[in-house]
Order: structure tokens, then C-alpha cells, then sequence
């Protein structure tokens, strides 16, 4: 089958390669799947996008037109694709469903211990001869209360990491976990969840009901002084309430892995350009924040399952197999 691969890095390039084993044919392209772009995917039966693509009702329409039948993402999260549009299109769409939740996870726990411990600060202090400790204080995560809101894969894992700590674990999500009650994870409602937790740290796809979710009136709810952790999607959290927060000092911490607007900004290198957006180079400019640039996911491990499912898609579909990670329209 030919596929046009978008949004492709050299990284991608190797790892799909290498799992495609000659299987198909694979175009690789650098720029995203947009309104502008999708005639490059004219004549391909399929396109292989990341989260930065943009699919929607019509760039599906010009897609069905030039002949594509399968949008097969490399990635866990859809919310970039418009659904409705594919299935009037007959275009299956399937997806990673789970390529490695210890990465995101581990990367989670990663910038909380950061953050509580300040050790991006320390870093930087170091190298500078200055062995001071004032403002680095922390705190002992034992006996913390972590707040996961979203409790699938991801959050699980997360759940298990800071039960492992000692922390206090409680969730929110619509469907509770079985797994993460017999680790002893608490469901509450999100109010109680906001109300009690010491740390929030977010897990879940993004929708249209819970696009910024953490709004100026969640934060409200918030403990003084709280942890604000999001590894999933920037647009579950309203960025310019976070800022206000972080001013205000009702958010203490705030640890980021993605960006509302980060597609004019992540995976490339912009270091000798001036950052346009100003509402995250306000981010940038308090010392309470960690921001890194989508890479929660960016482990060897992680590359080989996405590359692999990615490619047992494609060869299923080709094949009239079923499709279990078919996302439905």
C-alpha cells in the first residue's frame, strides 16, 4: 500500500522504516496535513499523521477525492481528526493505542520531582559555582495527596509510580479503573478531587466538553500553592487562567509536556528565532515552570510500539483483517 507519512523527523523515518520491513510503500514527508498540503497525499491510499496534523471535514473531503481510504494515526489522540467527515468519506481511521504509558507516565513523575525539587534552578546554579540553598526548598511527597484526573493507561501507571511514593492517591474519570482501585486510588468527583489534592496531574483525551477544563474557576478550587502537571493535551488547560494563577500564587507549580498553541512551536528547533506567541514566552518567564516540548512519549520503547502498530495497521487494513485499533466514527 502507499503511504504518505506527514509530520516525519528523522526518528520517525528510522523506526518506521525498520518495522516496515519493505511492506509497504512509505513516502515520508516533513510538512503537516493541513488544507494546504493534503495535495501531497494525492494518489496515496493512506496517510500516516501525528498530533499536529490537521484533519479536518475538508481536508477529509480532498483526501477521499485523491483516492485515500485509511487515516492511520501514530499516536494515541484523535482529537485533530474530524470523525463525521471520515466515516461519510467511507475513510477508516485507526490509531497507537497504547505505544508506552510507563514513558508519559515516568516523564509525569519526572517534572513533578523536578519542580518540587527544583532541580532545573539547582542545575543552573551549579554550573555557576553558586551552592546556595535558598529557594530550593521541597517537600516530601510521602503522605501528599496526587490528584489523577484520568485513569486509562496513563494515568494507571502514574497512579501506581506515586503510590509507590507514598502519596495519597485520588482520581476522577467518568469509568473507574479496577486496577487503580486495588491500588488503593480513591475515586472522588472533580470538585473534591481539586478541593483535596496537592498535586493535579492530567491523563485524558481531549474533547469538546473538557476543553479547558482547568479554567479560571477550577483553579479557584484549587488548593494555595498547588502542583499543576499536563502531559496529555495543552487545550485542557485555558492558558491565560494558569498564568493569572501562577501570578497570584494559587498555582505554586506548574509542569507542562504540551501547549495549547504549540503546533506554530514544538518539534522544531527555534532557538535563533524569536518566539511569536507571547502568551508562552510568558510561561518561560516564571521560575516555578517547567516546560518541555512534547516529548513525555520519546523513548526508544515508546518509537518501536508506535512504529510497529502503526504498520500492523496499515497491513491489516490492506489485508481486510480486523482493525482493533479502529477508532470509531
Amino acid at each position: 500500500m502507499r503511504v504518505a507519512v506527514f509530520s516525519t523527523k528523522a526518528y520517525d523515518r528510522e523506526f518506521l522504516e525498520r518495522a516496515n520491513a519493505g511492506r509497504h510503500e512509505l513516502r515520508f514527508l516533513e510538512p503537516h496535513l493541513n488544507a494546504q498540503t493534503v495535495p501531497l497525499a494525492a494518489g496515496f491510499a493512506a496517510v500516516c499523521v501525528f498530533v499536529n496534523d490537521h484533519l479536518d471535514a475538508g481536508v477529509i473531503e480532498t483526501l477521499a477525492k485523491s483516492g485515500t481510504r485509511l487515516i492511520t494515526l501514530r499516536c494515541a489522540g484523535y482529537n485533530n481528526v474530524a470523525l463525521t467527515a471520515a466515516r461519510a468519506h467511507d475513510i477508516v481511521v485507526t490509531r497507537v493505542p497504547a505505544y508506552s504509558p510507563c514513558a508519559v507516565a515516568e516523564h509525569t513523575v519526572g517534572l513533578i520531582l523536578a519542580l518540587n525539587r527544583k532541580l532545573h534552578r539547582a542545575y543552573n546554579r551549579v554550573r555557576e559555582g553558586n551552592f546556595a540553598l535558598d529557594g530550593l526548598l521541597g517537600f516530601d511527597l510521602r503522605g501528599r495527596t496526587a490528584g489523577v484526573i484520568g485513569t486509562g493507561k496513563i494515568g494507571t501507571v502514574v497512579a501506581e509510580i506515586l503510590s509507590g511514593f507514598r502519596c495519597r492517591v485520588v482520581a476522577f474519570d467518568p469509568v473507574p479503573n479496577e486496577k487503580c482501585r486495588a491500588l488503593g486510588v480513591h475515586y472522588v468527583n472533580f470538585d473534591e478531587l481539586l478541593f483535596s489534592s496537592d498535586i493535579v496531574t492530567l491523563h485524558c483525551p481531549l474533547t469538546a466538553e473538557n476543553r479547558h477544563m482547568i479554567d479560571a474557576a477550577a483553579v479557584a478550587r484549587m488548593k494555595p500553592g498547588v502542583m499543576l502537571i499536563n502531559t496529555s493535551r495543552g487545550a485542557l488547560i485555558d492558558t491565560l487562567a494558569v498564568i493569572e494563577a501562577l501570578k497570584s500564587g494559587q498555582i505554586g507549580y506548574l509542569g507542562l509536556d504540551v501547549y495549547e498553541e504549540e503546533e506554530q512551536i514544538f518539534f522544531e528547533d527555534r532557538s535563533s528565532l524569536i518566539i511569536g506567541d507571547d502568551v508562552f514566552s510568558r510561561l518561560l518567564t516564571f521560575p516555578n515552570v517547567i516546560i518541555t516540548g512534547h516529548q513525555a512519549f520519546f523513548t526508544q520503547e515508546a518509537l518501536e510500539n508506535i512504529a510497529a502498530t502503526t504498520l500492523d495497521n496499515i497491513t491489516k487494513f490492506e489485508s481486510g483483517l480486523t482493525l482493533d485499533n479502529r477508532i470509531p466514527g
